[in-house]
C-alpha cells in the first residue's frame, strides 16, 4: 500500500530503535482491539475505532481558508497578548474580520489556573485512585463548566504520561503507572470536559515521563515499549474526540517531540485518525519548516518559528502555503465542531462554586487511600475521636495543590485542624503541635551585631536598604535560612553569607516553578530556604533590599538544630498527653522541579518516628505528590495516603479519619521500600539520563509489572487499599468475548461497614507470543459499592487490545492467544480468585 510505504519512509527519520508505521499490513492477524479497544472496566472509554486516515476540512472551514489572508492565517498559528487577560496560559487572536473568535487557553489539571477563583479539584492521582470512571467523567465536566464560565476556550489538559519514575515532579498531574487504567480515565475526563464545551488538550506527547532536562533529554525507546505504555492513554483520549494534542519538550529517539513526523502524522493522524490540532508545549518549538511538516500546527506561546520566520519561509518558497492552509484547517475544523465558527455553541454558564466544592470533595473522599491499619487505629472512635493531637506544619495550613500548572486559587480551604476540631465537636480535645518549622523562626537579636531586627523590614518605593553585620553561632550547626518577601522574584533581597549568596536565582524556568505549599508563607509572602552547614564563630552577614517601583517587605528567618529539637519535643509532649493522634505529613512538588529522593522532606521522618514511639495510635495523613518512603511504618497504627486533595481536602480526609465515609481508593503507582529499590534504581541511563540521553531499557515492563519481574518487594503493591470492612471473591467464570474475554465473579462485603471493593482483573501472559511479556497485567476493574452482607455477581469485560501485544516487526497489535492465566483480586500481589481460558483469534474458550 502506498500509505503504508510512506509512513515506514518516514519512520526511518528516528532509525531502528523507532517504527510506528501504518498497522496491521502483512498477513498476520491484526488483535481486533483495532475495532474492540474498549477496557475491562466495561465503561467502554475508547469506544470507537481509529480511521486510520485524517479527514479534510469541512465546506465551512475550506471557505474561510480562501478567504483569509497569509498574515491571518499565521495568527491562528501561535500566541499573542491577551488584551484582556484573566491570567491564563495562552492566546489566540483570531481573524475578526471573518467573524472567527479569539482562543484563550488555561492550565488545568485540577482547576482552572487563572487569576480568578476557581474549584481546586483534588490531584488527578488522586482521582485515579478512585478506579471510577464515571467519576472521572464528573471531574471533566466540573473543568469544563468552570472553563466555559472563566471565559476559556482551550484546557491544556488532561496529562496522560505515565508515572515512570518516583522523582517526576508532576507525577502528580497524571493518573498512575498503568497504560489500560490511564486510558479508561483519560477517555471519560475528556468527554466530560467537552461535553460541557470546552476543548481539551491531552499532554504531553510523548515520553515526557521527568521534569529534570525535560527541555532537552533525549529518550530512548522501542517501537513496542512506546505502544503498549506511554501512548495507550494519549489514543484513548484521541479516540473520545480531544481536540488538540500539545507536543512534549523532550526529543524521542533523537528528534523533538515537536519536530517528530512518525509521531504527529505518522502515529497521531495517520495511525489513530486525529483531526484536530497540535500545538507546543510553551516555548518547545525548534524551528519553522521541519516543525510545520512534521505535523506541528501551533507554536505557543508566540510566534518566534510560526510568525514572521513561517512568513519569511512562506515567501522565498521554503514552505508552501499548502502547509499553512493544512494547520490552519487543522484549528478551524475543532473551532466548528464546538461551534465557535458559527455562533452555535451554547451561552456561557455561570459559575456554580457550590456544585464544584460537592465534587471535590467527592473525588478526594473516593480516592483516599488507607495503606495501614494496624489495633483498629481507624476510624477514631471513642476516646481516640475525643482526645486528639494534630502534628504538622501542614495541620495548620491547608494543603491543596502541587506547583507549577496545578495551581488554583480555590474558593476557599479549611485546614486539617479545623476540619478535625469541627467534627470532634464540643467537649472533645484536640491539641495542636507544629512538629517542624517549615517557615522559620526569628534570629535572635543577641546573635546579631549589629543587633538590627531582621524579622519584619519594609522598603518603600523607590528606596534601598543594607545590613552589614556578623551572625555569630556558638557551636557547629546546621541551620536553614528562610527568606520571606513581596514582589516578584526578581525583587527578592540580596542575602550574602561570608560572601556566598544565599538564595541565587534559578537557571531558566526555575523561578516560575517553585512549589505549591511551603513556598509561600501563611501571609501570603514568598518563601526561599537554603540551608548551609555553619562553624562555630563569627560569619558575616550581608542584606541589601530595594524598594522597586511598589516597596517591598522581606524577612530572614531561621531553624537550627535546637529549635527543631524543641519542635519535636512539643509535638511527643501533645501526642503522649492524647489518645489519639494524627500527624500530617507534605513533600511539595512542583512542575520544572523533580524529587531527590522519594523521602519526606526535612525532618519529618525523625518527628513521625518520635511521635509514634510516644503514642502507639498515630496515624499520618500524607499530603504528597508520588510515593514515599516510610522508615517509620512499623511504629505506626494507620497511614492515610491523600495526595493533593483540592480545596476539600480538609473535609474528605476527617470524614475518613472519624469512619464517616469509609476509604475505597486504591494505589495507580507500586510504592517501593526505598531509593534503591524501584525501577529507576542504580541506572543512571533510565533515569535521569546520561550525558542528555535516557534509555528506556525495562521496556513493557513499567510500575508492577518491573517488581514482578525482578521479584522485588514493593513496600505497597500497584492497586493496594484497606478498608474499614472486609470483602470475599468467589465463584469465577470465564467466559468468551469475540477475541477478548468477559471475567465473572461474585464480592461479597463481608463485614459490618458499607464500603467500596476495587476488584482487579489480571492477565498472564501468552505462550504463542514469543515476546517479553508482564507476569501479570491489569486488563480490567470495577468499582463496587456494597451494603453489610451484599453480594454482587460483577461482570469484567477484557478486550482484545488487553489481550494483545505490539509486535513492531509487523507494526500491528497481536492478539496473545492459547491458554492464559487469569487472577481476580484487590492489587496485583492480592490475587483471591484464578483460572485459565484459552485464547483464540475470534473466541475463546474456558479452560479447565
Amino acid at each position: 500500500m502506498p500509505g503504508a510505504l510512506s509512513r515506514r519512509s518516514a519512520v526511518s527519520l528516528l532509525g531502528g530503535a523507532m517504527a510506528v508505521a501504518a498497522t496491521g499490513g502483512s498477513g498476520w492477524p491484526v488483535a481486533a482491539a483495532d475495532t474492540d479497544p474498549g477496557s475491562g472496566s466495561g465503561s467502554g472509554s475508547a469506544s470507537g475505532p481509529a480511521t486510520g486516515h485524517t479527514p479534510g476540512p469541512g465546506p465551512r472551514v475550506d471557505s474561510l481558508i480562501r478567504r483569509m489572508t497569509l498574515d491571518e492565517k499565521l495568527a491562528l498559528l501561535h500566541g499573542a497578548e491577551d488584551p484582556h487577560s484573566l491570567g491564563q496560559a495562552g492566546y489566540i487572536p483570531g481573524v475578526p474580520r471573518l467573524g472567527i473568535p479569539a482562543l484563550r487557553l488555561a492550565d488545568g489539571p485540577a482547576g482552572l489556573r487563572v487569576t480568578r477563583h476557581a474549584t481546586a479539584l483534588p490531584a488527578p492521582v488522586l482521582l485515579a485512585s478512585a478506579f471510577d470512571p464515571a467519576l472521572a467523567r464528573e471531574y471533566g465536566r466540573t473543568i469544563g463548566r468552570e472553563g466555559r464560565a472563566l471565559g476559556q476556550d482551550v484546557l491544556l489538559s488532561p496529562m496522560v504520561n505515565l508515572i515512570r519514575t518516583p522523582y517526576a515532579g508532576r507525577d502528580f498531574e497524571t493518573f498512575g503507572e498503568d497504560p489500560l487504567l490511564t486510558s479508561e480515565l483519560v477517555a471519560e475526563e475528556v468527554r466530560g470536559i467537552q461535553g460541557e464545551g470546552l476543548i481539551a488538550t491531552v499532554k504531553h506527547f510523548a515520553m515526557n515521563n521527568q521534569e529534570h532536562e525535560r527541555e532537552s533529554i533525549d529518550v530512548t525507546v522501542d517501537e513496542r515499549t512506546m505502544r503498549e505504555t506511554e501512548l495507550a492513554g494519549f489514543e484513548a483520549a484521541v479516540r473520545a474526540g480531544a481536540g488538540a494534542v500539545m507536543g512534549a519538550y523532550n526529543k524521542v529517539n533523537g528528534v523533538f517531540a515537536c519536530e517528530s513526523g512518525p509521531l504527529l502524522t505518522g502515529v497521531l493522524r495517520e495511525d489513530w485518525g486525529f483531526d484536530g490540532w497540535v500545538m507546543t508545549d510553551w516555548h518547545a518549538a525548534h524551528s519553522s519548516a521541519a516543525a510545520l511538516g512534521a505535523g506541528l500546527d501551533m507554536e505557543m506561546p508566540d510566534g518566534k518559528y510560526f510568525g514572521d520566520a513561517l512568513r519569511r519561509a512562506v515567501a522565498d518558497g521554503t514552505v508552501a502555503e499548502a502547509g499553512v492552509d493544512r494547520a490552519v484547517g487543522h484549528v478551524l475544523t475543532v473551532m466548528d465542531r464546538f461551534g465557535l465558527l458559527d455562533g452555535s455553541a451554547p451561552p456561557r454558564p455561570g459559575r456554580d462554586p457550590g456544585a464544584g466544592a460537592r465534587t471535590a470533595l467527592k473525588v478526594a473522599t473516593a480516592g483516599g487511600v488507607l495503606l495501614r491499619n494496624e489495633r483498629g487505629t481507624l476510624p477514631l472512635t471513642g476516646s481516640a475521636a475525643r482526645s486528639i493531637a494534630v502534628v504538622g506544619p501542614t495541620g495548620s495550613v491547608p494543603f491543596v495543590s502541587g506547583g507549577g500548572s496545578a495551581h488554583v486559587v480555590p474558593d476557599h480551604a479549611a485546614s486539617p485542624l479545623e476540619t478535625i476540631r469541627e467534627r470532634a465537636g464540643r467537649g472533645a480535645r484536640v491539641e495542636y503541635a507544629l512538629g517542624e518549622d517549615v517557615f522559620g523562626k526569628e534570629i535572635p537579636a543577641a546573635a546579631l551585631s549589629p543587633a538590627t531586627g531582621l524579622e519584619r523590614r519594609t522598603v518603600a518605593a523607590g528606596k534601598s536598604w543594607a545590613y552589614d553585620g556578623i551572625l555569630t553561632v556558638a557551636g557547629a550547626d546546621e541551620w536553614t535560612f528562610v527568606l520571606h518577601f513581596s514582589g516578584p522574584p526578581t525583587g527578592r533581597p540580596t542575602v550574602l553569607l561570608d560572601g556566598e549568596e544565599l538564595f541565587p536565582f534559578r537557571p531558566g524556568l526555575g523561578e516560575q516553578f517553585t512549589g505549591g505549599l511551603v513556598s509561600a508563607a501563611p501571609d501570603g509572602l514568598a518563601v526561599r530556604r537554603a540551608t548551609v552547614g555553619l562553624t562555630p564563630g563569627r560569619h558575616r552577614l550581608k542584606v541589601t533590599a530595594e524598594g522597586g517601583g511598589t516597596g517591598l517587605t522581606f524577612r530572614l528567618r531561621h531553624t537550627t538544630s535546637a529549635t527543631r529539637a524543641a519542635d519535636v519535643a512539643e509535638a511527643v509532649r501533645a501526642a503522649r498527653a492524647a489518645d489519639g493522634v494524627v500527624v500530617i505529613g507534605y513533600e511539595d512538588a512542583t512542575e520544572g522541579r523533580d524529587r531527590t529522593t522519594i523521602a519526606l522532606p526535612g525532618y519529618q521522618n525523625a518527628l513521625i518516628a518520635a511521635v509514634a514511639r510516644a503514642n502507639p495510635r498515630t496515624t499520618v495523613v500524607l499530603n504528597t505528590s508520588s510515593c514515599t518512603a516510610m522508615p517509620w511504618l512499623e511504629h505506626t497504627g494507620a497511614v492515610l495516603q491523600m495526595y493533593y486533595p483540592g480545596q476539600e481536602g480538609a473535609a474528605a480526609t476527617t470524614a475518613l479519619l472519624f469512619g464517616d465515609a469509609n476509604p475505597g481508593g486504591r494505589l495507580t503507582q507500586s510504592f517501593p521500600v526505598s531509593d534503591d529499590r524501584h525501577p529507576m534504581a542504580g541506572d543512571p541511563r533510565r533515569y535521569p539520563g546520561v550525558n542528555g540521553r535516557e534509555e528506556y531499557s525495562e521496556g513493557v515492563h513499567t510500575g508492577y509489572r518491573w517488581y514482578d519481574a525482578e521479584g522485588v518487594r514493593p513496600l505497597f503493591p500497584f492497586g493496594h487499599g484497606l478498608s474499614y470492612t472486609t470483602f470475599a471473591y468467589a465463584g469465577l467464570e470465564l467466559r468468551q468475548r469475540g477475541s477478548g474475554l468477559e471475567a465473572v465473579f461474585t464480592v461479597r462485603n463481608t463485614g459490618r461497614r458499607a464500603g467500596a471493593e476495587v476488584a482487579q482483573v489480571y492477565v498472564g501472559p501468552s505462550p504463542d507470543l514469543p515476546l517479553d511479556q508482564a507476569e501479570r497485567a491489569l486488563a480490567g476493574f470495577r468499582r463496587v459499592q456494597l451494603r453489610p452482607g451484599q453480594a454482587r455477581r460483577v461482570t469484567v469485560r477484557v478486550a482484545a487490545r488487553a489481550l494483545s501485544a505490539w509486535d513492531s516487526q509487523r507494526h500491528g497489535w497481536v492478539l496473545g492467544t492459547g491458554r492464559r492465566t487469569v487472577e481476580v483480586g484487590s492489587s496485583s500481589r492480592d490475587p483471591r480468585l484464578r483460572g485459565q481460558i484459552e485464547v483464540r483469534h475470534g473466541g475463546a474458550r474456558r479452560g479447565a
